[in-house]
């Protein structure tokens, strides 16, 4: 039997894990910064404690049954998407990124619960800053007030649970690649585990591991561009 290169073996599962953490990302990205913006504005209303309440069952709801209940319903109820599986990036873009998106939902539910409750409770904290109320006393409207002043500066603990969201993504996709039968990076590990294949199991780790270094650097970079008192001052 032809023996296969880790290297060979690792980039082949990254063809899947990548895309599948980045759309995922996305996904929990745009729909916390509407859930977050949505309960900020409404503190103390009730839309904020619909929308908490959400958030709290998204939260308590783990990933691979929503992935489950997700199979359930589009694929075996209404066959709009096959239930598992990956066809390719030979097979099209879209076709491609139509297998990976019930995978993406389901890791990105819980993430977008927990990204949505860190951006409200930094923008309410945010809205109660000196230079709100002053910007509030020259006549600034809520809506001003939310978006050019109060989302840029709550932008800081917003990007640091971003960071951590990919490289979870990126290595806590193992049960969800296993219940939607991905060809992942997750699944991989789960495979060389079981095999007790430590080279494969030892790459992965480093390339887990240059990953989370690399993301962590572009979040340091990203503190910088959202808030400018992060830069170092220069001496004259």
């Amino acid at each position: 039997m032809a023996s296969i290169p880790v290297s060979a073996l690792v980039a082949e599962r990254l063809q899947v894990s990548v895309p599948l953490a980045i759309y995922a990302l996305l996904l929990s990205t745009a729909l916390a910064f509407c859930v977050g913006l949505f309960a900020a504005a409404r503190r103390g209303r009730a839309g904020d404690t619909i929308v908490s309440g959400m958030t709290q069952l998204g939260l308590a709801v783990p990933n691979f049954w929503l992935g489950m209940l997700l199979v359930l319903f589009f694929a075996v109820e209404l066959h709009w998407v096959s239930a598992g599986g990956f066809p390719g990036w030979q097979a099209g873009f879209w076709t491609a990124m139509k297998a990976l998106t019930l995978p993406a939902i389901a890791l990105a539910m819980p993430q977008a619960a927990i990204l949505g409750r860190v951006l409200r409770g930094a923008l309410i904290d945010t809205l109660h800053q000196d230079y709100i109320r002053t910007a509030r006393a020259k006549g600034a409207g809520g809506r001003a007030l939310l978006w050019r002043h109060a989302l840029p500066n709550a932008l800081v603990p917003v990007l640091t649970i971003l960071g951590m969201q990919f490289s979870f993504l990126l290595a806590g996709g193992v049960i969800i690649e296993n219940v939607f039968f991905l060809p992942g990076l997750g699944r991989l590990v789960f495979q060389a585990i079981v095999q007790r294949d430590l080279i494969v199991v030892q790459s992965v780790v480093l390339i887990l591991v240059f990953a989370v270094v690399s993301v962590t650097f572009l979040v340091d970079l990203a503190y910088v561009l959202v808030n400018p008192q992060l830069r170092p001052v220069r001496s004259a």
